[in-house]
């Protein structure tokens, strides 16, 4: 069930027209929702075989901010981000059943486990429960969100395709069930992507069955492995599955989608496609897509051993929260550059922020005057490194009083989720003592120990992993590193 989240209202008199980038219409549009006094949003969230690097925190960054937005202007937000715990395909073009490495797949195969539905379902709960740990330092309220596992709504997926299939939008073959794109007119629209060009990049030599290069699959068979359905035992498309979802969780028509400019050319135009083609009506009025960051300069890869993950930033000694602030004063649609300079900078810039809040006395009023700027900022496109810099504006003002200007702030970190300090959870440790450790462990814990004295977080990272493997956790803190059980 959801939770539903009704802001109050903003001390602002009036609140400007909020307005966002739409990436079906390419322009900037005032945002009216389908109902006066309840969005519905679905945000793109994670394929849960691994740890999730700080790019898709960047897109739960991103949703938790429009969230805060959208309460802001005073309405209820019901909203959902999906959980895909099976058939993500490592190489999907298209959404070929018969090309690309299942995600979930590949997981199993890393942790030694055998291939099975309850495996995997397992190795999911894993890593969704360390997603839900992440966004939750990160200042994003999972009890007001929905997450919908894709694995649970089976039963919808197959009918939204028999549903497909009836209306003449689906045909079989071998290998599964395929959306034919040419009976979509309008394919391709979000964002114009050009189909020309499309059909001339896919892999078409992979299937020749297919009716047109970009169909989609729907239901990929398989022969050993899935759920029973009336084409045979497999598993369903990724796309399939945000649409059934929606469909079942928020209808057939929402206000808002979002996820990364990934999605953009072939994801979303598919779920586009199918949830109009078995509806006949408006899929989505808005949606939003956010950046790419890059590490360094370069492209987040495990093969360039430049993935950095949120546990990385908090192992250096960095609040999660300061990657929070580091992501709001890029915009959203801006690609973003990680270095550990910037986030130090980052870091810095929060921790002088939270001392002087606390510094502050209570009992003022947020000042009307910089509210309206800040509002203004938000209702363009959520321009948080405008609204970031105002309320550097307001700590400098001398002509505010004390208490308002803490009151300002505070009333501003309602949209910004800053929380001005770090919310991570502290846990009691049940610290193993070090002569009680293995032998093993405690060499590996010595050589983690001498590679963070020396700032060689690369090594620390690996060292860590391999403790783990052995069967403990491995915790930082002021006075050195702690090593527990895993539970």
């Amino acid at each position: 069930m959801f939770s539903l989240f009704t802001a109050k209202k903003s001390a602002a008199t009036n609140m400007p027209p909020l307005k966002l980038h739409n990436t079906l219409s390419n322009s900037l549009e005032v945002f009216v929702p389908l109902s006066k006094r309840e969005v519905k949003m679905y945000n793109c969230g994670p394929t849960v075989y691994g740890t999730q690097h700080i790019g898709n925190m960047r897109a739960a960054v991103f949703a938790d901010t429009l969230r805060r937005t959208l309460g802001a202007w005073g309405y209820t937000v019901k909203q959902a981000i999906n959980i895909t715990d099976f058939g993500h395909l490592s190489g999907d073009n298209h959404g070929d059943a018969d090309t690309g490495e299942d995600r979930m797949t590949m997981g199993l195969k890393r942790e030694g486990m055998e291939l099975t539905l309850e495996n995997m379902r397992t190795l999911a709960t894993k890593y969704m429960e360390e997603y839900f740990a992440d966004i939750e330092t990160l200042g994003v309220d999972r009890t007001k969100i929905t997450f919908p596992r894709a694995s649970d709504y089976i039963q919808e997926q197959v009918a939204l395709i028999q549903t497909l299939e009836q209306k003449g939008y689906a045909y079989q073959i071998k290998n599964g069930v395929y959306f034919d794109t040419a009976k979509f007119a309008q394919y391709g629209k979000l964002g114009g992507i050009n189909l020309g060009g499309q059909q001339e990049g896919s892999r078409v030599e992979k299937n020749k069955e297919k009716r047109n290069a970009i169909d989609f699959v729907l239901w990929k068979s398989d022969g050993t492995l899935g759920w029973e359905s009336p084409w045979g035992l497999g598993f369903p498309g990724w796309h399939i599955e945000c649409t059934a979802m929606i469909f079942t969780l928020l209808g057939k028509q929402i206000d808002i989608h979002t996820g990364g400019i990934e999605h953009i050319p072939v994801h979303h135009n598919n779920e586009l496609a199918q949830a109009e083609a078995a509806s006949g009506k408006r899929f989505v009025q808005y949606w939003l897509h956010n950046d790419h960051i890059t590490i360094e300069g370069k492209k987040i890869s495990k093969s360039l051993g430049n993935t950095v993950y949120l546990r990385s930033i908090i192992d250096r000694g960095f609040s999660s929260r300061a990657l929070r602030y580091w992501f709001l004063t890029a915009h959203y649609r801006s690609p973003a550059n990680f270095t550990w300079d910037a986030l130090d900078g980052s870091a810095t810039a929060l921790a002088r922020l939270t001392h002087t809040y606390f510094e502050l006395p209570k009992g003022g009023d947020s000042d009307s005057a910089y509210m309206e700027k800040f509002y203004t900022h938000i209702a363009n496109d959520l321009d948080t490194p405008q609204a970031i810099a105002l309320a550097w504006e307001v700590i400098k003002n001398t002509s505010l009083l004390p208490a308002d200007k803490k009151a300002t702030l505070f009333k501003m970190d309602e949209v910004l989720g800053l929380g001005f300090v770090d919310v991570r959870p502290t846990q009691k440790l049940h610290v193993t003592p070090h002569a009680d450790l293995p032998e093993a462990v405690r060499t590996l814990a010595k050589e983690r120990e001498d590679a963070r004295l020396v700032k060689d977080f690369t090594k620390a990272d690996e060292l860590r992993d391999q403790i783990q493997t052995l069967g403990y956790e491995v915790t930082d803190t002021p006075d050195g590193q702690r090593l527990t059980p895993n539970s």
